[in-house]
C-alpha cells in the first residue's frame, strides 16, 4: 500500500508538468470577457485631457509678439499676465483659449461615449469628463511643452465647469465680479470664486463627484496662488487699475 502513494504522487507531478507545458505552448484558455478593456476610456480621457491642457496658448500668443512671457511680469503664462504684458486683446484671447481647453477636455468624453451603446453601460461618462478636466488642469499647470511650467488653472477650470455644471459656475462668476470690482484684485477674485464653486454646487444639488471635484480644484487654485496670498497679506499685491492713455496698465500678478 505504501508503494502506491509515491507512484500516485509521481503521476500527479508528471501530469502537472504536462499541463504547465501545454499552458506555455498554447496560452491560457481565456475568452474576451476575462480581462475587459474597461480602463481604456479612462486612460484615453486622461491622456487627451493632459495634452489639451498642456497647449501653451499664453506662451504662444506672447511669443507671436516677440515676448517670452516667462521672463516678463509675474513670469506666468496665464491670461492676466499676458494682458498686462501684451495688452487687452492678447490677454482676452489667452483666457478664451485656456477656457476652451478645459471645456474640450471635459466635453469630448461626454459627446464621445454618451451615445456609444457598447461603452455607455460600462463607464460613467461623468467620471470620464472629470478625469479629462483634472488631466487638463495638470497639463495646463505643468506643460510638457514649456518644461513643465504653466498657469494657475482658473480659466481652464472655468471652461470645464461651464460644461459640467453651468449654474454653479455662474454663481462663481458672480463672486469673481463682485470681488474684483470691489477690491480690483484679480488673484483674490479668482480664489474666492474657486471657493464659492463647491458651495454653489452643493446648494444646486450637483452629483457628489462634481462637488468633490470643485472642492479639490478650489484647493488647487488657492495653492497655485500662494505667492499672491503672501503679497495680499503684505499689502504688496498689485491691483488691476486703469491708467491714463499715456501710461501702461498694471495688473494683478495672478
Amino acid at each position: 500500500m505504501r508503494s502506491v502513494v509515491p507512484i500516485r504522487a509521481a503521476s500527479l507531478a508528471v501530469s502537472g508538468r504536462v499541463d504547465f507545458l501545454a499552458l506555455l505552448l498554447t496560452g491560457p484558455d481565456i475568452d474576451s470577457t476575462t480581462f475587459p478593456s474597461m480602463d481604456a476610456p479612462y486612460v484615453i480621457a486622461a491622456v487627451a485631457g493632459y495634452f489639451l491642457g498642456a497647449l501653451p496658448f499664453g506662451w504662444l500668443v506672447a511669443r507671436s509678439r516677440g515676448i517670452n512671457i516667462f521672463e516678463h511680469g509675474s513670469k506666468n503664462p496665464g491670461a492676466t499676465n499676458v494682458r498686462r504684458v501684451c495688452g487687452k486683446g492678447p490677454g482676452n484671447l489667452v483666457f478664451a483659449l485656456d477656457a476652451l481647453k478645459g471645456a474640450a477636455a471635459a466635453g469630448w468624453p461626454l459627446l464621445g461615449w454618451r451615445n456609444a451603446a457598447d461603452t455607455a453601460a460600462a463607464h460613467d461618462v461623468t467620471l470620464l469628463a472629470v478625469i479629462g478636466l483634472v488631466a487638463a488642469l495638470i497639463g495646463h499647470s505643468f506643460s510638457c511643452f514649456t518644461k513643465f511650467r504653466g498657469g494657475k488653472g482658473v480659466a481652464t477650470a472655468a471652461g470645464g465647469f461651464l460644461v459640467l455644471m453651468p449654474l454653479p459656475l455662474l454663481c462663481g462668476l458672480g463672486v469673481w465680479l463682485a470681488t474684483f470690482y470691489t477690491t480690483r484684485y484679480v488673484s483674490l477674485a479668482s480664489m474666492l470664486a474657486a471657493i464659492a464653486l463647491p458651495i454653489a454646487a452643493y446648494f444646486f444639488k450637483q452629483p457628489t463627484l462634481l462637488i468633490g471635484l470643485a472642492g479639490a480644484i478650489a484647493l488647487f487654485v488657492v495653492i497655485r496662488h500662494r505667492t499672491n496670498i503672501v503679497r495680499l497679506l503684505n499689502g504688496t499685491e498689485s491691483k488691476f487699475v486703469k491708467k491714463p492713455a499715456t501710461s501702461s496698465t498694471p495688473s494683478s500678478q495672478s
